[in-house]
């Protein structure tokens, strides 16, 4: 259901849907639960890939892999504000990340690597898609 949604918005290819093997391996990996609006999309598609191949929605496993690696890097500890409260599900593809907060929200907020800002860009994960396709919202 959310695929013909997201396709209507511009290039997608989906894959798979994520197992529920998947979704509890990342949710251990990260020790926290996903956000309920990025869970329901991963069921529906292990990741996204638009125009020019850039990661609209990455896989469970990059989802785990990734955010583990920012928040145990030794020198991000020293450079940035603890990514903890946030799980990264996405890049813009110059080196800014897009992710939910974990407070129980759906918010998605732009992450700036150049001077740690955290921007809100969007109510939910789908319409973050939505702006992003359509080059509404910009980086």
């Amino acid at each position: 259901m959310l695929r013909e949604r997201i396709a209507l918005w511009g290039e997608a290819t989906f894959t798979g849907p994520a197992s529920a093997e998947a979704l509890e391996a990342c949710e251990g990996r990260l020790g926290d639960a996903l956000p309920d609006d990025l869970r329901r999309l991963l069921s529906e598609s292990d990741g996204i890939v638009g125009e020019c191949g850039l990661g609209l929605l990455w896989s469970t496993d990059r989802i785990a892999e990734d955010n583990a690696w920012f928040r145990s890097y030794p020198e991000f500890a020293e450079l940035y504000m603890p990514f903890n409260g946030m799980v990264f599900f996405a890049d813009a593809g110059n080196g800014d990340q897009f992710g939910l907060a974990l407070s129980g929200n759906q918010d998605v907020y732009a992450w700036n690597h150049e001077d740690d800002s955290r921007t809100w860009v969007a109510p939910n994960v789908m319409r973050y898609l939505e702006e992003w396709m359509t080059g509404r919202l910009t980086l």
